[in-house]
């Protein structure tokens, strides 16, 4: 390993087809499992031959010998072709990579300086009229598979590949050498992108078409980058990625997500590959990482443009069909990229898979003559604790059927109506809304308002219950597709995902939704010039809990351990994960023990986490007053052509601002977000009712109050009442005003207000 690098660069080729030959033997005698038949090497893994004597004495020494083959030094000799090809075709390489990369049409929504937005349309201009003026010279510029190049390129990339699969134990040392300096990634995903349009797509895909085993070395040259900058990616911070932008520019992690998104599709939809054997690949597994984490940042900080994971080849009509149809290759690409398919599709399939379920346990009226249902009494003012009592015990399939609730009010009284819908969804909305409410300790809030497990809940008796209890009545909630206006904090949504499992999951990434002065503060520690020890931290974490100081140790002993510049990135995920999950672990144990006893968890594998927020509170675009219109029932005398129901829309129109539109519709349905599906999906539908009379007096709908309401004959002015609501059955009560600004000006009281059914 000591040769001069004079005389490595004249027989490279030939020294890294020898070492990869060495390798390749070596290899062949290592394994993923122990057995009987193997060995532990401290280098190697379990290998299948027998421990020389003396192994563990020389182990320092190999290593140091090993430790030069992706030292610097020598990355700058074995790479040296890949540098000198970019270097000498830096400015062809630019312009192949501008023509080739589609994904320059599709901005990222973040502002660079060198690219404004004439200078965007200038360039797209520019580039159209290049690709029209020269069609047939641009090709014949790009590098091509199996050239001298190319082939010195991906052997070089072989070799490390190789020593990848072989040294086991070090591989975490041979991916920080690569990516450790800007020599080896950096030019290489510029040498991707020159190897035809859209970074040599259908190149990789006309040579896999041939070679399906993945071994050729082009292959490898492409799992090496993969792996490498999985590698880098997984341990850069947001200020890293996002403002810095080094090693890659967004504007690189844009043409490289496009890039990886297209090739898995293609793969798979194509049967380039095993669809069978494809969870065992490493070539598919190496593609499917790094773009499935380049998804999960773009998910938690967004980066690039709408629309940018779509495939535009699917069409959604053919793929659901393809779906039931069991067609292997949809149903691997649902479970491994379910971001190809258009989020309204995947919805509508969740609830197909409730649907079938149901009819599956006979609680359908198709399925069966009469459905199971459970019948609980709730007194108003114990909604909560009636409500766990007769319902926590409940198994699962009892709790998926229909609940009959009826209500007991503060007299003592039955109310009126026992019913399984409007009933059932206000006394769903009133316990899910009292025990997320901060005040109970239960849950608590982030600066940006969004709920998490309390680590101090266990003030509460059998709080661990209570939260097993919450995570079902959500569950039941999404089940039943009733949107309840619960915001978490992505890190919790991640954990009702399973995220933090993936080897990919990096707590100290998550930390900003729950502490975001924290992550500050970890940040600054991590890129501190100086001296750490000078900011006297320990491996613990001090907590201010009732008016006591707790000392949590991140370690063991570790008030007593200083942080080091050696160990502060250890210090760093320690504290991470001790806040984010450590310090609520069984209070989040709990919650999502019954949340999946109700909603199946490979049912929101489909869905990232802003999605399942989405899923749980409805959607996050402006609400649609068209159809809301169209999709409104109306009763009392109200039809769509009346007099108040056309100035009530031309109101939220035209006076009310968007949060004011949001307002309104959580006074009428206790949710500001519109159902993910549209209006037409809402459950019971929206209504407005033309009412003479307070709440108190209301007796329901009579042939004179119908025949007055839709002739517009008042009985009085009902200047000094406010409309109402009946959130149970999303039912908005609204008095014949007399005039326009009369109505607003009341609406606009009550949904500021907050009133409600109460105030009338």
């Amino acid at each position: 390993m000591y040769l001069e690098k004079e005389t490595l660069s004249t027989c490279l080729l030939d020294a890294m087809n020898a070492i990869i030959r060495l390798l390749e033997f070596c290899k062949s005698y290592v394994v993923s499992k122990q057995s009987n038949l193997t060995h532990w090497h401290p280098v190697l893994g379990w290998f299948v031959q027998k421990i020389q004597p003396g192994l563990h004495e020389a182990v320092p020494f190999v290593k140091k010998q090993l430790q030069l083959l992706w030292s610097a030094g020598l990355l700058s000799v074995t790479f040296s072709p890949l540098i000198e090809t970019m270097s000498n075709g830096s400015s062809i390489g630019d312009s192949k990579m501008q023509v080739g990369a589609t994904s320059s049409s599709v901005q990222p929504p973040f502002r660079n300086e060198s690219i404004t937005g004439s200078s965007v349309a200038i360039k797209d201009f520019l580039k159209k009229a290049l690709e029209k003026a020269s069609p047939k010279n641009l090709p014949s510029k790009y590098l091509k598979l199996g050239s001298p190049e190319t082939t010195t390129v991906a052997i070089t990339c072989s070799l490390y590949q190789v020593a990848l699969a072989t040294f086991t134990q070090l591989r975490l040392d041979i991916l920080t050498g690569l990516c450790y300096q800007d020599i080896v990634l950096p030019n290489l995903w510029r040498f991707i992108s020159c190897l035809g349009p859209n970074h040599g797509l259908k190149a990789f895909l006309d040579h896999l078409a041939v070679n399906t085993k993945t071994t050729a070395p082009e292959f490898q040259m492409l799992m090496l980058f993969c792996d490498c900058t999985t590698h880098l990616i997984t341990i850069l911070d947001d200020m890293e990625l996002y403002e810095q932008q080094k090693p890659f520019k967004l504007e690189d992690l844009v043409s490289m997500s496009l890039f990886l998104n297209q090739f898995v599709f293609k793969i798979i939809w194509n049967n380039l590959i095993d669809v069978k054997t494809v969870n065992s690949s490493p070539f598919f597994n190496s593609m499917h990482t790094l773009l499935m984490l380049l998804y999960q940042r773009d998910c938690r900080r967004k980066y690039t443009s709408d629309d940018h994971w779509l495939i535009k080849e699917i069409r959604p009509a053919t793929f659901m069909n393809d779906l039931d149809k069991e067609k292997k290759s949809a149903q691997v690409l649902l479970q491994k990229v379910p971001h190809i398919v258009p989020h309204k599709e995947r919805v509508l399939l969740f609830h197909k898979y409730i649907t079938n379920e149901k009819a599956v346990l006979g609680l359908t009226e198709s399925a069966c003559a009469s459905p199971q249902s459970t019948l609980v009494t709730v007194h108003r003012s114990r909604i909560v604790e009636d409500g766990y009592r007769q319902l926590a015990m409940l198994p699962p399939q009892a709790l998926k059927a229909v609940i009959r609730v009826k209500f007991v009010n503060e007299q003592g009284l039955d109310e009126a109506g026992i019913d399984q819908d409007g009933v059932f969804k206000e006394f769903l909305e009133e316990t899910i809304r009292k025990v997320f409410n901060p005040s109970l300790n239960l849950f608590k809030v982030t600066s940006e308002q969004r709920l998490y497990p309390s680590p101090t809940s266990h003030i509460q008796e059998n709080h661990l219950q209570l939260f097993e209890f919450v995570g079902r009545m959500l569950g039941k909630a999404v089940y039943e597709g009733i949107v309840v206006d619960v915001p978490f904090a992505s890190f919790f949504l991640s954990h009702i995902l399973g995220h933090q499992y993936s080897s990919l999951y990096s707590s100290i990434d998550e930390l900003p939704s729950l502490d975001a002065d924290l992550y500050k503060s970890l940040t600054y520690v991590k890129h501190h010039d100086g001296d750490i020890q000078d900011l006297d931290l320990m491996f613990s974490y001090d907590d201010h809990c009732m008016g006591q100081m707790i000392t949590h140790e991140l370690v063991p002993g570790g008030r007593a351990v200083p942080v080091t510049n050696e160990n502060k990135i250890s210090y760093i995920h320690l504290m991470a994960h001790f806040r984010m999950y450590l310090q609520i672990k069984e209070q989040t144990v709990a919650f999502i023990r019954g949340f999946r006893s109700i909603v199946h968890p490979e049912w929101l594998s489909i869905f990232s986490t802003p999605e399942v927020q989405r899923l749980i509170s409805g959607d996050t675009v402006e609400i649609d007053l068209d159809d809301l219109r169209k999709h409104t029932r109306y009763y009392g005398g109200f039809h769509d052509s009346h007099r108040v129901i056309c100035w009530l829309f031309d109101i939220l129109d035209k006076d009310f601002t968007p949060q004011e539109r949001s307002l309104f519709l959580k006074f009428v349905t206790s949710c500001s977000k519109a159902p993910l599906l549209g209006f037409a999906h809402m459950d019971p539908p929206f209504s407005i009712r033309c009412v003479e009379v307070s709440d108190d007096q209301d007796t329901g709908d009579t042939v004179g109050s119908v025949i007055r309401g839709f002739f517009a004959i008042r009985k009085k002015d009902p200047v000094n009442r406010l409309p109402t609501s009946s959130t149970c059955f999303n039912l908005l009560k609204l008095p014949n005003y007399q005039k326009k600004s009369t109505l607003r000006d009341k609406l606009r009281y009550a949904i500021t207000s907050n009133t409600g059914f109460e105030l009338s």
